[in-house]
């Protein structure tokens, strides 16, 4: 067989497009910064001046199908892929015409049509969702490569290390760029890394790769035609590192005291347009006129540019919460079903049951986590899961919680169903990036071009004697976060049927499941099947007094209420079900009547979920109770080991007597 023919072919039609690319690139950004010191761009302004060689060397070669994750200095990019000029800089001026609708601005360009998934103004954040949109292509054997863009300041970040694992390690069609400007915003390389070789870091990971020089435009091609090959014939990573300089500041706020002026212009003298340019003219390949027409066409194209921006709109304030959750969407009610016979059951099983249904509707939905497969699962949920479906569908993770939730947002950005286990509540901390700077605003960044129906598991509360580190209860503080739904499923019925109508839903749905339940028993139809999740539940019915609970706190609630009952207290006991959105109009509905409320949350008292039910039912029902609100929450310390004081930390029945209660005037 032939090897191909991998080089570039300079012929006057393609060095043209070359050129034209990289002067287009550097014009828009010079106009850029003029009209940030006019203050028409505002925030942060970070130009691509000097790497303009790896953009126009590296992106025109990908196909319409190839995925594209860029930095928070991507206007270069964004030109590159195709992204017209007008939307970029309606963008950069907050107009509603620009190609996130002026929610993103400089740092967050998005091109659904452009399969462009945008800047990311984290550093190394883009590297988890390359892996998981790459996953998906690989997945649903789909021949498409995605590059991932990134400077050399991310090599530090865990997640640089997290993505190169997992790709390597799944064999993934990711196309990893570093553009190596030496410096990580003010610091330089040799300065934050032991060990400065990009490329050998890439290396240790089993990845084939190559080091370039990022200011010839024409290694870079060579380099990219190579590597985008190789990943077309093996479905492997690649790493290019680009070694290249960036000539203005890291953003326009910068004073640039971190470099000399010497070294600068040592650069200057490698300057990939200017060099590009002298060889072209001594190759006869151009002419001086024909730059000229360039330069003047692509003048004129960036003035058309900057009038559309200026006499664009600004979208209406009325529109401000629209796009933090798709609108299109309503929470699927339980499915009517006959009444089938009743089986004991666990909660654990009734969970496994709803992933094992998932399974078998959607080819779609796969399962990823640590020790999900081969072990069976931290809490013994997905115990024969494995042999049942299969590695692929079964994923063992690395124990990178970052990297593989990243993915897992990545895969359902590209169209799969993932459930991401964590397994537990506080190792979802290092996963917090992922989910809160990717997973809850892409949508309302992309103005709806890009949801993420990913759906996140974890263990969360305290009970087992698992001392602070393992029993923290944080679904409050996920229940804070604008564009994430909040489940905290408490009976059989919900631990079986809320993942099916969760994975139905276009945006990230987070599952706290408490790690007391999973032992817990009882009856369960035999044909259950997906549940509502918009609406809480009226466990109990009574006249005096309002219980609000969720969770692992549901049965305790139960039991004080049936103990209440014996003193002529009849309590409503209301299940949450969501934290987020929280259905107010059952819990008002209930304080209507009952003119009393008492939260009990297993979180902490300070910036608790209690706090937020309390403070809303004091705007909207205030004129409705007839004493103060009250709550009962874990104690205000990290949860203790000994048993007698773990118990005495998080609430108890006993406590929840004691402040009904009182509200009851009976204290």
């Amino acid at each position: 067989m032939t090897e191909p023919d991998l080089r570039p072919h300079l012929n006057h039609d393609h060095a043209h497009e070359l050129l034209v690319g990289m002067i287009r690139i550097r014009r828009f950004e010079g106009k850029c910064a003029e009209l940030y010191t006019q203050e028409k761009i505002r925030g942060f302004l970070h130009l691509y001046d000097g790497e303009e060689a790896v953009a126009v060397g590296i992106i025109p070669l990908l196909t319409e199908e190839d995925r594209l994750v860029a930095t928070y200095r991507e206007h270069g990019h964004a030109l590159a892929r195709g992204l017209p000029m007008k939307s970029v800089m309606a963008e950069m001026f907050g107009k509603a015409e620009g190609c996130s609708g002026g929610r993103g601005g400089s740092m967050h360009l998005f091109s659904s049509d452009a399969n462009f998934y945008g800047g990311n103004a984290i550093v190394g954040g883009g590297l988890p969702l390359a892996v998981g949109l790459a996953l998906a292509d690989k997945m649903r054997e789909q021949d498409a490569v995605t590059a991932c863009f990134f400077g050399e300041g991310a090599v530090a970040e865990g997640e640089f290390h997290e993505s190169l694992n997992i790709a390597s390690l799944w064999k993934l069609p990711v196309l990893f760029i570093c553009e190596n400007n030496g410096y990580a915003m003010g610091t330089a390389l040799s300065l934050s890394e032991s060990e400065t070789d990009i490329n050998a870091k890439a290396s240790s990971y089993a990845i084939r790769g190559e080091v370039v020089d990022g200011m010839n435009i024409v290694a870079v091609e060579a380099a990219a035609r190579r590597a985008l090959h190789s990943i077309r014939e093996t479905g492997e990573p690649y790493f290019l590192e680009c070694r290249t300089y960036r000539f203005r500041a890291h953003s326009m706020f910068d004073p640039q005291l971190y470099r000399s002026k010497e070294e600068v212009e040592s650069w200057r003298a490698k300057e990939p347009i200017e060099r590009f340019k002298s060889w072209l003219l001594e190759a006869g390949l151009i002419h001086e006129e024909e730059i000229k027409m360039i330069e003047a066409e692509i003048d004129d194209e960036i003035d058309e540019a900057v009038a559309f921006a200026e006499v664009g709109t600004l979208e209406p304030v009325e529109n401000l919460t629209r796009h933090v959750m798709a609108s299109e969407w309503l929470a699927l009610p339980a499915e009517p079903r006959q009444a089938a016979e009743m089986v004991e059951t666990t909660y654990r099983e009734a969970v496994k049951a709803g992933i094992v249904d998932a399974l078998k509707k959607d080819e779609r939905v796969f399962l990823m986590g640590e020790d999900v497969g081969r072990y069976g699962g931290c809490y013994a949920v997905s115990k024969g899961l494995l042999d049942e479906f299969g590695p692929e569908r079964i994923r063992d993770t690395p124990l990178s919680e970052s990297g593989f939730t990243g993915a897992g947002i990545g895969a359902a950005m590209a169209g799969m169903r993932p459930i991401v286990e964590v397994m537990t509540v506080n190792f979802s901390l290092l996963a917090l990036d992922q989910i809160l700077n990717t997973a809850a605003t892409y949508r309302h960044m992309s103005n709806n071009q890009f949801g993420v129906p990913v759906v996140i598991r974890m263990a969360t509360g305290a009970g087992r004697q698992l001392a602070a580190q393992h029993s923290h209860s944080l679904e409050g503080w996920y229940a804070h976060i604008p564009g994430l739904r909040v489940l905290a499923p408490a009976t059989l019925e919900d631990a079986r049927g809320m993942l099916w109508t969760a994975l139905e839903d276009p945006d990230p749905v987070l599952i706290f499941e408490n790690v007391m339940l999973y032992n817990r028993s009882g009856q369960l139809a035999a044909n259950a099947g997906p549940v509502g999740i918009d609406r809480a539940a009226l466990r109990r019915e009574g006249s005096d007094i309002s219980l609000i609970t969720y969770g692992g706190s549901l049965f305790k609630t139960l039991e004080a209420a049936e103990e209440l009952s014996k003193e002529n207290i009849n309590a409503d006991v209301i299940d949450l079900r969501s934290l987020r959105p929280l259905d107010m109009d059952t819990i008002i509905t209930s304080v209507k009547k009952t003119h009393r409320a008492l939260i009990v949350d297993e979180g902490w008292k300070s910036g608790s979920l209690a706090a937020e039910i309390g403070m809303r039912l004091a705007e909207e029902a205030f004129f409705e109770l007839d004493a103060p609100l009250a709550r009962v929450c874990s104690e205000e310390v990290p949860i203790p080991y000994a048993y007698h004081l773990e118990q005495a930390a998080i609430p108890k029945m006993a406590q929840i007597i004691t402040a009904a209660r009182a509200l009851m005037g009976r204290g």
